[in-house]
């Protein structure tokens, strides 16, 4: 099943083993910024929660100028530096010893992952056919889960707040394994270039920049749809799911562990099953089971906190909320990047995934300030209404958003459109 979800191209597979290994360092990582800044480096945690704000409003800030880059000059031109400076960024937070350390070191990183993930899915659009796209973008995203589900392992087993060195070091291979997916871009000369405007393209296409993309109303719709589902979705994990366990729901904070365990397991176990369950299926109606998902793992989550809060059925109900949510990532995930490449021209894909991407930063934001001050003020039930209740109105969205794609874009029609004959040109297969 792997074989037949991994890309023809070489180039395509050589950059996701780039993205599982840097993933695997962005794993060692990613679960003790706060306990390493708190307990090592001895800021308070209200500190902390600023400084991960104040990356959340650079990403966003910087994002719509690296879509222009990415257009402008090529996704490897602006992803190679970037990689860079996300390497530099782990170093200079290894090393970072008071708040203005670790200000400049976690702006760095922000500045790196602003154009990041733009850059890197027009890369990947770029390396396989329409008809792979979808396959690609699931498998990429389940090797990321599966690198950092790893390295979180790995690094929980290693760490030790009275033994600052070990934070020292997994954030020092954290930089180091950045530089693969550099290194491999590097030995990839003829990828991510510049994209000419396509010829007899109307000027406000090739040339028309965001006002363009604006303009586009079948993608603004989906942007709405984006901007909703992760809003009641992905941006209330972090902060409302983790504070709703464990102040409503009152489960011990190692059921969170599980809970995200039980996620991350999810999906590196069903994504390839999902993978070949879309195929040739309208990736709307998708989008729209995967926001049902949500709103059922919320209401689990609701179940499990306000009808058996304190006992063993809280648990229960806190890891099958992060499990079913996992199932609609699986859906998710591989859709969401397809239609933004179906939907944009190659010489405008850099600001159509930039837009993109700036909905998570945007949710990124919206999500703890809802969650947070709801929560923790008594009004839970207010919180798990809206998030309910959003997470079906995306589901509306994305059924109406159906009635606006051409089949191609919905993934109706892609395989009976590639050749019979595209494989044997290949040259993987020649």
């Amino acid at each position: 099943m792997l074989r037949s979800t991994l890309p023809a191209s070489p180039a395509a597979r050589r950059v996701l083993v780039g993205t599982l290994l840097s993933s695997f360092g962005r794993g060692l990582t990613l679960p003790f910024l706060l306990v390493y800044l708190t307990q090592v480096r001895g800021l308070n945690a209200g500190t902390v929660g600023l400084l991960a704000g104040w990356m959340g409003v650079v990403s966003l800030g910087l994002a719509p100028l690296g879509g222009s880059l990415v257009d402008r000059f090529g996704a490897r031109t602006v992803v190679l530096p970037l990689t860079l400076v996300a390497s530099l960024g782990g170093v200079l937070l290894a090393f970072a010893t008071g708040a203005v350390g670790a200000f400049v070191a976690l702006t760095v990183i922000a500045i790196a992952f602003s154009a990041l993930w733009s850059g890197q899915t027009t890369i990947m659009a770029s390396l396989v056919t329409e008809a792979e796209r979808q396959k690609a973008f699931g498998l990429n995203f389940t090797l990321i889960n599966l690198g950092i589900g790893a390295g979180g392992l790995v690094a929980g087993t290693f760490v030790d707040v009275h033994r600052p060195q070990t934070f020292l070091i997994i954030y020092l291979c954290d930089a180091v394994t950045n530089l693969i997916p550099f290194a491999i871009l590097l030995s990839l000369r003829s990828v991510g270039g510049r994209v000419a405007p396509t010829a007899g393209a109307p000027a406000a296409t090739s040339s028309g920049g965001y006002a363009a993309v604006l303009r586009d109303r079948t993608f603004m719709r989906y942007f709405i749809f984006l901007l909703v589902v992760t809003v009641c979705g992905y941006a209330q994990i972090e902060i409302g799911f983790t504070a709703f366990s464990v102040e409503v729901a009152d489960v011990q904070p190692r059921v969170l562990g599980w809970a995200f365990a039980g996620n991350t397991t999810l999906i590196v176990v069903a994504q390839l099953f999902v993978l070949r369950w879309l195929d040739g299926r309208s990736r709307a109606r998708a989008l729209a089971i995967a926001a049902s998902l949500f709103a059922a793992s919320w209401i689990a989550l609701a179940v499990a906190g306000m009808s058996f809060s304190g006992t063993a059925f809280a648990t229960v109900g806190v890891v099958a909320c992060g499990v079913v949510f996992g199932m609609g990532e699986t859906l998710l995930s591989p859709v969401m990047p397809a239609i933004t490449n179906a939907l944009a021209p190659d010489e405008l894909r850099g600001r159509y995934n930039a837009l993109g991407a700036m909905v998570f930063g945007l949710a990124s934001i919206v999500g703890p300030v809802t969650a947070g001050p709801l929560i923790g003020s008594g009004r839970a039930g207010i919180w798990v209404g809206m998030v309910v209740i959003g997470s079906l109105v995306a589901a509306m969205l994305a059924l109406n958003l159906r009635r606006h794609l051409t089949a191609d874009q919905d993934g109706r029609a892609v395989e009976r459109r590639i050749p019979a004959t595209s494989v044997e040109r290949d040259p993987v297969h020649a």
